[in-house]
């Protein structure tokens, strides 16, 4: 959005996210006021929710781009941010898989793979190198 979280803001995010989406029968917000300005502009402040655990399922749809973002915040540099985002995703999608989804032997059977794969990679690529 912007720097300032003011009405106007909130208003054009949510405008913006209304054409994408569509109406909504609820909106989850937090305790800012001006999502109830904005919201009692296009109509819908009775629809509004606001509670202390009320946005968590929202916030924790974010971590793995808060992640990211993290690790983004090392670089000063655009170029080589470029290069480390071009990468990152897939070494990361690799490596992280989900261990409630599986039993601990397959995960094991599976990360023994990834790795297996990994070096591989490594291997192939420090005999292609020229060498200085």
């Amino acid at each position: 959005m912007t720097k300032t979280r003011d009405k106007t803001a909130a208003l054009k995010f949510l405008r913006k996210t209304l054409k994408r989406h569509g109406r909504a029968h609820r909106f989850v917000t937090d305790c800012l006021r001006s999502y109830g300005a904005a919201l009692k502009e296009i109509g819908a402040a009775d629809r509004q929710q606001t509670g202390r655990w009320e946005s968590n399922r929202a916030e924790n749809g974010h971590l793995a781009f808060r992640r990211r973002e993290r690790a983004m915040e090392r670089f000063r540099r655009v170029r080589s941010l470029q290069m480390f985002a071009s990468v990152h995703a897939s070494v990361c999608n690799h490596f992280n898989s989900e261990r409630s989804l599986s039993s601990r032997a397959t995960f094991k059977q599976n990360r023994a793979a990834a790795v297996a794969e990994w070096r591989e990679l490594g291997s192939a690529w420090g005999q292609h190198r020229c060498p200085s």
